[in-house]
């Protein structure tokens, strides 16, 4: 089995899978362009070539394949290229495991046309409006700010969290920046920003939701949801850990969102909460950074996903998620 080089998840999920495959039936292969924590838990550690990337990508992860007779590949880099060319890998045996199709993956990484095809009753999307220049921000920011009190701006296309600002109204940069607000910026100052741009790439202005937040591990089976873990985010940062809530909506939110779009494998969900009802922010196609603190309650996702993609889920042992359990992650330092 191959993970290749993927999000810092990896090394979680190694681990977890070698502490419960008692049999050891797999072999764990891990590769990037550096060596790596991760290359220490698995069984094998390869490099890859640096600066590859697209079809010559594609090309020697199927040279790799063929060279170290992988029979199970779990995709990181290029993950979209690789699922479209998965009929080419399973000419030479290996099966690809990817969190949905090709046209799925790149949909879900463009949350402005994702929003657009979302039919979650339970858990729907803030409401949003893409822009690209001043003038559509302008006329996005006065629809929306007639019916909510306060918006936000992100990047259709990001991770991380990265871009992500809630807009204030009285307060400048240099205010906010002294104060020591994080993820926030003055509305005035973002205008001047932007007027500097004949044109932006697409951008969301969006309703902001103050709730609490949840972030929901989850392993389906091509559409059908097998497990869920979700996590319930402290709203103070002074607060240490996360608690484990099994709320009905949002694990009955996860079974639609995972049968509509045919989610696979290991996958996380964004929640947050308005009122008391929880709000859909993204599907992200792969393991969160935090799935550790979700296996912590009970279910070992990554061996659980694999397992059941190897020899089908009814001969997998889930345990049960501990409703209520409080939850957290210790850093660990070690040489490389």
């Amino acid at each position: 089995m191959w993970f290749n080089r993927a999000f810092s998840s990896v090394y979680t999920a190694i681990s977890l899978i070698r502490e419960a495959d008692r049999e050891q039936r797999y072999h764990l292969i891990y590769s990037h362009v550096a060596p790596a924590t991760a290359g220490q838990v698995a069984h094998q550690f390869e490099l890859e070539p640096a600066g590859l990337k697209g079809d010559e990508y594609v090309e020697w992860c199927l040279a790799f394949c063929r060279q170290h007779a992988v029979d199970i590949f779990v995709t990181g880099k290029e993950a979209r290229l690789i699922t479209a060319a998965g009929e080419r890998f399973a000419e030479i045996g290996v099966r690809v495991l990817s969190a949905g199709s090709a046209d799925t993956l790149q949909l879900l990484h463009d949350k402005a046309r994702f929003y657009a095809t979302v039919q979650c009753p339970q858990a729907p999307p803030p409401e949003a409006i893409a822009v690209h220049t001043l003038a559509e921000f302008d006329a996005a920011y006065a629809e929306l700010r007639g019916r909510y009190s306060k918006l936000c701006l992100k990047p259709s296309q990001s991770i991380y969290g990265l871009g992500f600002a809630l807009i204030d109204e009285q307060r400048s940069c240099a205010e906010l920046l002294i104060a020591g607000v994080q993820y926030t910026i003055g509305l005035a100052d973002l205008r001047a920003g932007l007027a500097l741009l004949p044109e932006f790439r697409t951008m969301l202005v969006m309703e902001y939701l103050e709730g609490r937040e949840y972030s929901v591990d989850c392993v389906g089976d091509n559409g059908k949801l097998v497990v869920a873990v979700p996590r319930k985010k402290p709203q103070s940062s002074s607060a240490t850990g996360q608690r484990v809530d099994m709320h009905a909506d949002i694990l009955a939110a996860c079974a639609t969102l995972s049968e509509h779009y045919g989610l696979n494998g290991c996958f996380n969900v964004q929640f947050r909460e308005t009122g008391d009802q929880p709000r859909l922010l993204e599907i992200n196609p792969r393991m969160s950074g935090g799935i550790s603190m979700a296996c912590a309650a009970g279910p070992n996702l990554p061996y659980i996903a694999l397992a059941g993609f190897d020899r089908g889920f009814e001969h997998v042992e889930i345990a049960p998620v501990r409703n209520g359990a409080r939850v957290t992650e210790v850093s660990i330092a070690m040489e490389l």
